[in-house]
């Protein structure tokens, strides 16, 4: 799955504040996400992200 930093992701599961859309930071075996309503940065397994992700919004095209 081809995601990059500065991507978006929109995810099947909510953040406890109850945003779903996350900002990637960081990409690799593990992906750093931050909330777009809260703030808060998770560090997340690479394979749990690609079975959660519903859409992804790229800004440069």
């Amino acid at each position: 799955m081809d995601v990059r930093v500065g991507d978006i992701l929109v995810l099947k599961k909510e953040h406890p504040c109850g945003e779903k859309r996350f900002l990637v930071l960081r990409s690799g075996m593990d992906f750093r996400i931050r909330c777009t309503k809260c703030g808060r940065e998770v560090m997340v397994p690479r394979a749990k992200i690609e079975k959660n992700i519903k859409n992804i919004i790229r800004e440069d095209g």
